[in-house]
């Protein structure tokens, strides 16, 4: 089956369910022929559901579970997304789900696909999103009295504020330097000024001096 086929196969499955929980709509990701998937969106409530569909033999198939993760839409809340795949039709679909950033939560795949644990436990640890009947929710990169979810946006990075991060200088600063823009802290770095160690005391920025313009000359040749 083509990811298109793939996609709409699945959404004339959901169609039987109750339609009163919400649309489904499907698209096709990127990557070229052989690498492109299926990408079908589906409300919180018939995630567990759509993955069920997915997995039957008579559906899809969907017999291998790939992988799971999450990606902060900061505003409108988190998009969960799941890899499955079969391995007998050798077609795969990414199904996903936009989770409200209050009271993040969705149904948990464990009991369809055991593989998933592991993958919820993480993304439940960095982004804060609760797995409803996950057996077991336990920390999994992080130690126990690690406090925030690492990978929202909002999650404050102390390491960019204790310590000047490596790498390439801004556009424009350079040894012999001449003027240079500020720097734009990307989201979850706040201003040294107003978090952290050198709180108060970081100077403003100091506008780059103009160089002297020259002497303009007068018609009869003298400055």
């Amino acid at each position: 089956m083509t990811p298109e086929e793939v996609g709409e196969r699945l959404i004339h499955l959901l169609e039987t369910d109750d339609p009163a929980q919400g649309a489904v709509a499907a698209g096709v990701s990127g990557g070229g022929p052989g690498h492109a998937r299926a990408v079908v969106d589906v409300p919180v409530a018939r995630w567990w559901h759509a993955a069920t569909i997915a997995h039957d033999p008579g559906a899809l198939g969907c017999d291998f579970f790939d992988w799971l993760s999450a990606v902060d839409e900061g505003d409108d809340g988190f998009d969960v997304i799941a890899h499955l795949w079969s391995t007998r039709r050798r077609h795969g679909v990414l199904l996903r789900a936009r989770v409200p950033r209050v009271d993040a939560e969705v149904e948990s795949l464990v009991d369809i696909y055991p593989g998933a644990a592991w993958h919820e436990r993480e993304t439940y640890e960095m982004f804060g999103i609760v797995f409803a009947r996950h057996p077991d929710l336990r920390p999994l990169l992080l130690p126990p009295e690690f406090e925030g979810h690492p990978l929202r946006k909002e999650f404050i990075l102390a390491a960019r504020v204790a310590k000047p991060w490596p790498g390439a200088k801004e556009p424009g600063e350079s040894e012999a330097g001449t003027a240079k823009r500020a720097p734009m802290r990307p989201p979850g770095v706040p201003d040294p000024n107003e978090w952290g160690p050198m709180k108060g005391k970081v100077p403003p920025p100091e506008a780059p001096a103009r160089p002297a313009r020259p002497a303009r000359k007068t018609d009869g040749g003298t400055p």
